[in-house]
């Protein structure tokens, strides 16, 4: 019987933990070493020298909170949207003295998803700004 109560408030215990660090929602921000490739307006992949490589090194992001078109998109009009969309984020990022990711979290593809800022101002605003992109909030996308 004493083992049996000890087990269940291990396990008490255990599923607290989980739950709280479950529950911590986004994390910190981190600076972006270097931008190593860029796919698309709202996804490219950095390094980060502070962490581990299997995690920081060409790791993808996401830009949070926004959605830009697709380069695959069959409508030519839209893949030319996507086209400057990402025309937009090459020169932004690669211009750049400092790129921080903020608000940092996993998506559903396990990228790092997070607010990009470059240089102090926010790359997903200024792609709103530009109408190179739309608001996302992970749900349905938007129709472009």
């Amino acid at each position: 019987m004493r083992s049996l109560l000890l087990c269940f408030m291990l396990l008490s215990g255990l599923c607290s933990t989980l739950s709280s660090i479950a529950a911590e929602g986004p994390y910190g921000k981190v600076r972006l070493d270097e931008i190593t490739s860029i796919y698309d307006g709202d996804t490219f992949r950095a390094t980060i020298r502070d962490w581990p490589a299997v995690i920081g090194h060409r790791v993808p992001v996401r830009i949070a909170g926004i959605d830009t078109p697709e380069l695959r998109d069959k409508r030519p009009a839209v893949r030319a949207l996507a086209l400057r969309a990402k025309q937009f984020s090459v020169q932004r990022l690669r211009a750049a003295r400092y790129v921080e990711l903020r608000n940092i979290r996993r998506d559903k593809y396990f990228r790092l998803l997070g607010d990009v800022w470059v240089d102090g101002s926010d790359l997903g605003a200024m792609l709103i700004r530009a109408g190179l992109a739309k608001p996302y909030d992970g749900g349905t996308k938007s129709v472009w």
